[in-house]
C-alpha cells in the first residue's frame, strides 16, 4: 500500500513538472530578454527627412550625422524647445552642429511618444514627405515603432527605426540602477499606451506607480 502511494506521489510531482516547467521557461525567457525586446533598430535608408524625438541626449547628434552623410535633406524636431545640450535646446544644437536653418522643420507642442507621432504626421503630409527616418534612443524604440506604426498607418508614409545609444545595457539590464530604471519605465509606459493613456495623464501615472514602490 506504502508502496502504491510513493509511485502516485512520484507521478504527480512529475505531472506538476511537466505543466509549470515551460511557465518557468518562458518567465525566464522573458526576463532575460525584457532589454532586448525594447531595442529595435534598423539600418538606415535614404528618406525625405529625419525625425528626432527629444527626451534624450545624442538623439539629435546621430541625426545631424545622418543628415551630413545624405540620407535625408531635412530634419524635423518633434518638441524642438526642449533643452538637449550645451548648445541649448534641439534647434539650436542642430544650428550649432551646423544644419542650415531652411533645412529644419519643427513642432513644440508634443509631450509623449503618442504626440510626437500625432503631431509630424501633419507636418510630413503638408511638405508632400513619402518616407522618413525615426530617431530616438535605443531603450525607446520598440515604443517609438508601435505608437508610429499606429499613427501613420494608411499614411503612405514609409518609416525606417533607428536607435541612438544611450548607454543602456539590454543584455543585463538587472545589473546598473539606470538600465533597471529604464526598463520598468519603458514597459510601464508601454502598458499605459496600450490602454490607450498617453501624454501627461501617462506620465502621472507613471509617478503615481513609482511612488507605490517607494
Amino acid at each position: 500500500m506504502k508502496s502504491i502511494k510513493v509511485k502516485k506521489t512520484g507521478k504527480r510531482r512529475k505531472r506538476i513538472l511537466f505543466l509549470y516547467l515551460p511557465v518557468l521557461l518562458v518567465l525566464t525567457l522573458c526576463f532575460f530578454g525584457a532589454g532586448r525586446f525594447l531595442q529595435f533598430n534598423q539600418s538606415p535608408k535614404k528618406a525625405d527627412a529625419i525625425i528626432v524625438l527629444s527626451g534624450g541626449t545624442g538623439r539629435i547628434e546621430d541625426a545631424v550625422e545622418l543628415y551630413k552623410s545624405g540620407y535625408a535633406p531635412y530634419l524635423l524636431l518633434s518638441n524642438s524647445k526642449e533643452i538637449t545640450s550645451a548648445s541649448g535646446d534641439m534647434l539650436q544644437t542642430a544650428l550649432a552642429l551646423g544644419i542650415p536653418d531652411d533645412a529644419i522643420l519643427t513642432e513644440d507642442a508634443a509631450l509623449s511618444t503618442y504626440q510626437n507621432a500625432k503631431l509630424t504626421l501633419p507636418i510630413m503630409k503638408q511638405h508632400g514627405f513619402t518616407s522618413a527616418i525615426v530617431i530616438s534612443s535605443d531603450f525607446h524604440m520598440r515604443r517609438v515603432k508601435l505608437l508610429f506604426d499606429h499613427v501613420y498607418n494608411h499614411s503612405g508614409i514609409k518609416l525606417t527605426y533607428v536607435g541612438s545609444d544611450s548607454g543602456y545595457n539590454a543584455k543585463r539590464w538587472w545589473g546598473d540602477k539606470y538600465s533597471r530604471e529604464t526598463t520598468f519605465n519603458e514597459y510601464t509606459k508601454m502598458i499605459g499606451n496600450l490602454f490607450g493613456y498617453n501624454g501627461p495623464e501617462a506620465k502621472d501615472a507613471l509617478e503615481q506607480i513609482k511612488r507605490w514602490f517607494h
